[in-house]
């Protein structure tokens, strides 16, 4: 069994189990002025495991299911048995980074909640962009387009929402994960980046 599998199985059963149990919900979610208060620091990772709603869910796991998959397969060739961990370490770390500057931002502020795994899949879907900015992603399996415009696309809604700020779901937190995601992958493979531009310059829109 695959790690993303076993994330999205995890992560699916907790969020579940949270939806219909507040007080879970309560422990989990990032709560800035509580992690500042009672130093519940956990809460940066544990959010990462509940989600809004189903909607929400399902968009996270299926877009982590869909390209965390060729990144595990990526990490296998190019690090050997440690790509379990490089992987690992990308997704869970990118979950608790993309939090910082909300927790910056909302600290002194009792009622500002946030959750989702964004940051970690994020962080995961544009290490893999930057390795491969030509690949084919789908929005609802039909709408398709190279990597590096669905990447524009998809910060610029980020940017919106985020701006917007009327949910729990954080979504300056795909900015942020993102941004941990492509650095990382070019720390741990600096030829993704030469390789991320030459590809770039041979694409062609017909």
């Amino acid at each position: 069994m695959s790690i993303t599998l076993i994330l999205v199985i995890i992560t699916s059963g907790i969020s579940y189990y949270a939806f219909n149990n507040y007080s879970l919900m309560d422990k989990l979610i990032l709560n800035p002025y509580r992690v500042t208060q009672r130093n519940e620091y956990y809460r940066f990772l544990t959010s990462g495991f509940v989600h809004a709603d189903f909607g929400h869910l399902i968009f996270n796991m299926l877009s982590l299911w869909f390209v965390g998959e060729s990144i595990e397969r990526l990490f296998a060739m190019l690090f050997g048995p440690s790509g379990t961990f490089y992987y690992l370490f990308l997704y869970l770390v990118g979950i608790i980074v993309s939090d910082i500057p909300t927790f910056l931002k909302h600290r002194k502020n009792s009622k500002y909640n946030s959750l989702g795994a964004s940051g970690g899949v994020s962080a995961v879907l544009f290490a893999a962009i930057l390795y491969a900015p030509l690949m084919q992603i789908c929005l609802y399996f039909f709408i398709c387009m190279p990597g590096f415009i669905f990447g524009l696309l998809f910060l610029g809604y980020s940017f919106y929402e985020a701006r917007r700020g009327t949910s729990y779901v954080n979504h300056s937190a795909h900015m942020y994960g993102a941004i941990f995601g492509m650095v990382f992958m070019a720390v741990v493979y600096p030829g993704a980046v030469p390789q991320f531009f030459q590809q770039i310059l041979s694409w062609r829109l017909f």
